[in-house]
């Protein structure tokens, strides 16, 4: 690492802590030219996940999109933040995971949907009535039937 004040590439680690989080090691290095200390700040490199759209275009995944979806879902319903938090961050995890760089959407709508499914069946409709595009009052009654014939 080298020294912002006067170059200088030998240096040493004084200090070493983990953040809050454990994603982040914030270290206090010492340089051995001028004596001066500064702070680094060490963390893995990701490599975004691309989302496969509908019409083949490709787009990183957005955890913010997708937490604007889902709020709108839940919207007015009794489903604290942290329960959608948790969620979201699930739901990174599990395709981070799947070690694929790219990922079709229908692959992470069906997964938000599942989840959905289990948190709050109003929010699952509400949320598979934009995903599934449903054009009319037939397509939601569809929905529910099968909602309802696996309670």
């Amino acid at each position: 690492m080298k020294c912002p004040f006067c170059g200088e590439i030998d240096n040493k680690v004084i200090d070493s802590r983990l953040s809050k989080d454990g994603n982040v090691i914030r270290r206090r290095r010492e340089c051995i030219g001028c004596d001066r200390r500064f702070t680094t700040y060490e963390q893995i490199e990701e490599i975004p996940v691309m989302i496969i759209k509908k019409d083949g275009r490709r787009e990183v995944f957005s955890k913010d999109k997708v937490r604007s979806g889902i709020q709108k879902a839940c919207e007015k319903r009794n489903i604290s933040m942290n329960v959608i938090e948790d969620f979201l961050d699930e739901l990174e995890r599990d395709l981070r995971e799947t070690g694929e760089k790219e990922i079709p959407a229908h692959v992470v709508g069906e997964k938000i949907m599942s989840k959905l499914h289990e948190i709050d069946d109003v929010a699952y409709v509400r949320f598979a009535s934009v995903y599934r595009e449903f054009k009319d009052v037939n397509d939601f009654v569809s929905e529910l039937k099968n909602l309802l014939s696996k309670q």
